[in-house]
């Protein structure tokens, strides 16, 4: 028989059902008695990243971390993609914690009064951030085929921003799209690959060039022209192995994606398109708060304005495209900016979605920000949302915000309090 420790290593396999068999096993240890996890403290997280986009956790993996960190909801949350939803689905079954299925992506907004703004992308002006939560399981399919002409104009960019990296770095730390990056990805099973998977394989690359850390950091400041902020600079020359490659590709975001990054256009659908698709597939609209940014959560995204300055007049369109939530991060912004946020949500009719971003070791699946009392209200927003996945999947209703439960429900907080009965209900 294996040991807890091997189980824990086996939720990484390269199977689902390799990775679903090894959740068992350490449930049925806990069953047992033999295994413990963190109490229960009420926290949630609708924004955890799987290997299908880029993250340390496979589908199985995540919900495990979840669970072992005492949540009591977890959500699935990757980019241009729904492939891991199901083993999600299934490994939340077999943790007996309620899950919920969502994904992000990049949305144009030529032709709204949204273009040639900076929004809530670091990257690009005129793109949007936007996430679909609580998609039906039986929508999995039409939203994965959906993604998958993104997927795959994205590649193309992805190329493109390989060789900007290779114009940069010496010829032992050149990258090679085929070769190195589409291996560290899950894309032969319909995940996506992104930037970080670009960054993580220079990463691989450079330790080898440079396997001692203060030449490396060296070498980073020095030849390769980066701008180290003092934390992740500590972090890199601290070397902790659990962390390592990990903090060198939180360095690379910071610092070199400005210097490679090439414009997202055709991969990205308009916004009313992704409008479009939320309703068919009877999913969620959200647009992602993020912020003017000091300095982030995990250290990789610098000190930038986004959508502050024109919130009231952002809401204001958003309502008119027909968004349904907004989804925002409390630890990642200040009180004012997310008291700004709730004030809005309410005066305009918006659904209040939290989720902390997972895509790195460090960062821990519990959101301490959750336990001040002006954010409980987005703990029973996270069962709300499972219940609207619920109940659009067993077609008992037309979804939280169809036209026909709106006009039964006039009252958000309404249709809220029934839709989280029937999330909290098994």
């Amino acid at each position: 028989m294996k040991t807890a420790e091997e189980y824990v290593a086996s939720l990484n396999a390269r199977t689902a059902d390799e990775r679903l068999e090894a959740l068992r096993a350490l449930i049925r240890l806990h069953d047992d008695g033999k295994l413990a996890r963190t109490p229960s403290e009420g926290y949630v997280n609708n924004h955890i990243h799987t290997i299908y986009s880029f993250s340390p956790y496979s589908p199985t993996a995540a919900v495990y971390a979840a669970w072992s960190a005492g949540l009591d909801t977890a959500g699935i949350m990757d980019h241009d993609s729904v492939s891991g939803a199901r083993e999600f689905i299934e490994a939340g079954a077999i943790a007996r914690m309620p899950v919920t299925v969502g994904a992000e992506c990049r949305v144009r907004t030529d032709g709204t009064p949204l273009f040639g703004r900076r929004i809530n992308n670091p990257d690009q002006i005129s793109v949007v951030y936007v996430a679909l939560h609580g998609i039906p399981h039986a929508s999995l399919d039409a939203a994965d085929a959906f993604f998958r002409p993104c997927r795959e104009k994205r590649n193309e960019r992805n190329k493109k921003m390989c060789a900007r990296i290779n114009d940069l770095v010496p010829a032992e730390a050149a990258i090679d799209f085929e070769r190195d990056v589409l291996p560290l990805s899950r894309y032969d099973e319909g995940g996506s690959v992104t930037e970080r998977h670009i960054l993580f394989a220079l990463t691989k690359k450079l330790t080898a060039a440079y396997p001692d850390p203060p030449a490396l950091a060296d070498y980073l400041c020095g030849p390769l022209s980066l701008s180290l902020p003092d934390k992740l600079k500590a972090r890199l020359l601290e070397a902790d192995p659990r962390y390592y490659e990990y903090d060198i590709l939180g360095v690379l975001k910071s610092a070199l994606v400005e210097k490679i990054y090439v414009d997202a256009d055709e991969e990205c659908p308009h916004i009313t398109e992704y409008i479009d698709a939320c309703r068919r597939f009877g999913a969620i609209s959200a647009y992602a708060y993020l912020g003017d940014v000091g300095e982030s959560v995990t250290g990789d995204k610098k000190a930038q304005r986004f959508e502050d300055s024109y919130l009231d007049e952002l809401f204001a369109v958003l309502k008119s495209l027909g968004f349904d939530a907004v989804t925002y991060m409390p630890t990642r912004n200040t009180r004012a900016q997310l008291d700004r946020v709730m004030r809005l949500c309410r005066e305009t009719g918006f659904f209040e979605i939290s989720g902390e971003d997972i895509n790195s070791p460090r960062q821990s699946f519990v959101c301490r920000a959750l336990d001040d009392p002006a954010f409980s209200h987005l703990k029973e927003a996270t069962y709300a949302l499972i219940g609207h996945e619920r109940a659009a999947t067993r077609d008992l209703s037309d979804g939280m915000f169809s036209d026909k439960t709106k006009a039964a429900l006039p009252d958000l907080s309404d249709r809220v309090k029934k839709y989280a009965a029937i999330g909290r209900a098994e």
